[in-house]
This record gives C-alpha cells, structure tokens and sequence, in this order.
C-alpha cells in the first residue's frame, strides 16, 4: 500500500510538473528575453525549483528566492508553486538567473496525510511559542541555500562569487541566518519582511516570543558581514515596525550590516508586498542602487 501510495503521488507529482511547465512556458512568450522552467534539483534533500533566466546558455550571476511558511500541513500542500513571480521575472531581466526552490513539504514537493500515513517532510518548524526555536530552522533552509550554490557552480551555469540571496518572511529570516556564516559566494542579500512566528493562532500583531525573536536577529548578527537590504511595509500584521526595528537594531549592534528600510502602507496586508505584481515599480530601485554599491 505504502509503495503505490507513493507511486502515486510521484506520478501526481509529475503531472503537477508537466502542467505547470506549460503554464510557464505560455506566459513567458511575451518576453523574449527570459524563459521560465521548473526544475527538479537533485541536491541531498530533492526538490523542485522554479528556475527564470535570460535566454542562453550563460553563465550567468545567481539569485536564490526563498519562500515563506505555512505551519499548517493542509495549507503546506497547497503552496503556489510560484509565489512572487513577477519580483523573480525583475531579477531575469536584469541578467540573473533565478532559482525559487520549493522548500520540502510543500505543494507538489510532497503531500502531509497522516490518516493515510503519508507525511511531507518539512525541516522549518520553530516548535511551541512557549519555547521556539528559531535558530535551527534559519540554517535549515540556509543550507539549502548553500547546496543550491554547489550545485549551480559544479553544473557551470553561475558565475563564481556572484551570488544574491533574497527571501520573504520565513525566506528572508533564512537569508539572515545564512548571512551568519558568511558564504564566499555570497556578495550581497535582500530581505523582505523577514521574521518567524508571525500572527500566531491567526491573530494579527500577535507574535510568538517576540523578544526571543530579537535576541536570536543579534546573535545571527554578530558574526554576520554579508551586505543586506532590509525592506519591511508599515502595514505588516506578521511583523510589525516596532518588533522589525528592535531586531534591525540588535543585528547591527552585534556587527551585522544590514539598511533598513519601511515602506508605507500596501493594501489591507503589507506582509505580501513583494509578491504583487505593482509593487516592482516601488521596491526595484532601492534594490537597484543597494547592488549598484556592491560591484
């Protein structure tokens, strides 16, 4: 039972990639600069990949996305595949290739049914808001990071040293952590409402162990040295002004470089800024002088 169950979900699994790889490659007719793939990444832990680029063979200069967290194992299934399409398709058109991995234990990556006895690994759990863990689940996903730069680098389709990590929520705490160890090939990282344990039970402004939260921002700061852009909206009900300017502040007072910038109010929900489509006009310059001083 156990094996047809699972050659079931590899073949759903499949038919999910044929369709989504149609998708892609038919809204990718409009710009003949790019073209959008999906990837699956033989790295220690698999998983799929939505890959943009510009056309050619390359090398080209690498910018990994990283995407949020659902706690919720329902939710975890149903994950887009593409979650900030648009920001990624930017990234292309200035000349990177972009690689969005689909964290294990989420959408077509694989399918949580404990009543069927199926279980999705996920590797990003912070544990009870009484006593979160929010280190581990950081590097968890920043080595994920580090096997994608691996894997580019030994296939020859990167540029050495010329890497860009970018992340939203969950994502862009992993940059943060992966900023901590400082990797060579890492010239610069971009964050968009970073953090862990935002609205728990649902509730907005309701943070898990907020203080924690902070006192973890510094210790990743204080062997952190990689160059990174904060960017945080005004209306965010995950992670709010007051909690995201008390671990910018802790980060740079441990030895973290890091700009720190808030956007005014975006919709009902700042928390999704990055992933609309008319917010690349707002954010892409200030990304675009923030690289301009790297070179």
């Amino acid at each position: 039972m156990r094996l047809l169950a699972g050659a079931t979900i590899r073949h759903f699994a499949a038919i999910l990639l044929v369709l989504a790889a149609f998708v892609l490659s038919a809204r990718a007719e409009g710009d003949a600069r790019i073209q959008e793939e999906i990837w699956a990444l033989p790295l220690p832990l698999p998983m799929f990949a939505y890959v943009v680029r510009p056309v050619g063979d390359g090398p080209f200069p690498l910018v990994i996305m990283n995407h949020g967290v659902s706690l919720n194992p329902t939710d975890r299934s149903f994950f887009p595949l593409v979650e900030f399409r648009d920001a990624a398709k930017w990234f292309a058109r200035q000349g990177h290739l972009v690689v969005a991995p689909v964290g294990t234990g989420y959408g077509a990556a694989a399918i949580d049914a404990p009543e069927r006895g199926l279980y999705g690994p996920f590797f990003s759990k912070v544990g009870k808001c009484t006593n979160p863990n929010f280190r581990d689940p950081g590097l968890a996903v920043a080595q994920v990071d580090l096997w994608i730069i691996d894997y580019m680098a030994a296939e020859k389709r990167i540029v050495p040293k010329d890497v860009i990590v970018v992340g939203q929520s969950a994502g862009g705490w992993a940059a943060i952590a992966l900023s901590s160890l400082n990797p060579s090939q890492v010239k610069a990282m971009i964050v968009f409402a970073g953090g862990r344990g935002g609205r728990v039970g649902g509730k907005p402004n309701h943070n898990c162990a907020p203080d924690k939260l902070v006192a973890q921002t510094g210790e990743f700061g204080r062997t952190s040295r990689v160059p990174m852009l904060w960017i945080y909206i005004e209306n965010d009900t995950y992670f709010g002004p007051v909690l995201t300017k008390r671990m910018h502040e802790a980060f740079v007072a441990a030895g973290g470089k890091a700009e720190y910038h808030l956007m005014p109010p975006f919709g009902n929900e700042g928390h999704f800024f990055i992933g609309s489509p008319s917010t690349v006009p707002i954010w892409s310059p200030l990304v675009t002088k923030f690289l301009d001083a790297q070179k």
